[in-house]
């Protein structure tokens, strides 16, 4: 798996959660501004982030998983298990505020 780097999503100075405010283009330099939220899966290691896009090329089959990764199968459910509680309370924790 690739060594992405996990985007910033909270602050590093008070830990609230960022906001882009732009986006631009690097061709035509088209500015875009305003008060975007981040995706939840910003909140996801990077490691977490490649798991769920290796699950999604998968298929969502845990056997082939295993192959891919080279883990028991055990192994990858449990993974996946924890995934699932994490991404669980970040949708929550969206919820709340």
């Amino acid at each position: 798996m690739n060594n992405l780097k996990t985007f910033p999503s909270t602050c590093p100075a008070c830990s609230a959660s960022l906001h882009v405010s732009e986006l631009s283009c690097s061709e035509c330099e088209t500015k875009i501004q305003g008060q975007f939220v981040l995706p939840q899966i910003v909140s996801l290691s990077s490691s977490e982030q490649e798991f769920m896009l290796a699950f999604l090329k998968a298929s969502g089959s845990l056997k082939e998983m295993s192959k891919v990764l080279g883990f028991s199968y055990p192994k990858v459910r449990n993974m996946l298990d924890e995934l699932i509680v994490k991404v669980t309370a970040l949708s929550n924790e969206k919820s709340i505020s």
